[in-house]
């Protein structure tokens, strides 16, 4: 799996948990491991022109997703898991820092932008929570990825919350 992380913040974030939860995530749901994603983390002023620029929102978001080659995961019956460029996720620790230090179950920025990093993923493979039935589907599955990871990785305590809206 070919993933580049790319730290444009000017924030100090673990790269290194990054990658390995998207490798993870790109992995539990059986995409081709030749397959590219990049990971680009960004201050809140240049987040900020994204959201404005794709999504005509004020303000910087805490997660964006750009697919490019549309990818999904194999159904059951696929012999080959697809392969492709999954395309970009852009990232802002000052949201990302902010949101955990709100959330139910307060957590750090690094654990905020690990489950940010699962959220892009799953848009990027084509999952939503604009309707009520795909937010319960994409949140669990969101959940089962970062709490495999965690216990993968013999992390303990709560893993963090859901953050996203």
């Amino acid at each position: 799996m070919s993933i580049d992380v790319n730290n444009e913040s000017g924030t100090e974030v673990d790269e290194q948990a990054i990658l390995d939860i998207a490798r993870y995530a790109l992995a539990r749901m059986r995409i081709h491991p030749l397959s590219e994603l990049s990971v680009i983390v960004v201050d809140a002023d240049a987040m900020e022109q994204l959201h404005i620029q794709w999504m005509e929102l004020p303000g910087p978001t805490d997660v964006m997703s750009f697919p490019m080659d549309e990818l999904r995961p194999p159904s059951k019956g696929d012999d080959e898991p697809p392969q492709g460029l999954l395309g970009d996720i852009v990232l802002c620790p000052e949201v990302a820092e902010r949101q955990g230090k709100e959330a139910a179950t307060q957590h750090s920025m690094d654990e905020e932008l690990q489950l940010l990093t699962v959220h892009g993923v799953l848009h990027l493979l084509g999952y939503d929570h604009e309707q009520p039935n795909e937010k319960t589907e994409m949140f669990g599955l969101q959940a089962a990825i970062v709490d495999g990871w965690r216990a993968e990785k013999g992390l303990t305590g709560p893993s963090p919350a859901p953050t996203v809206s």
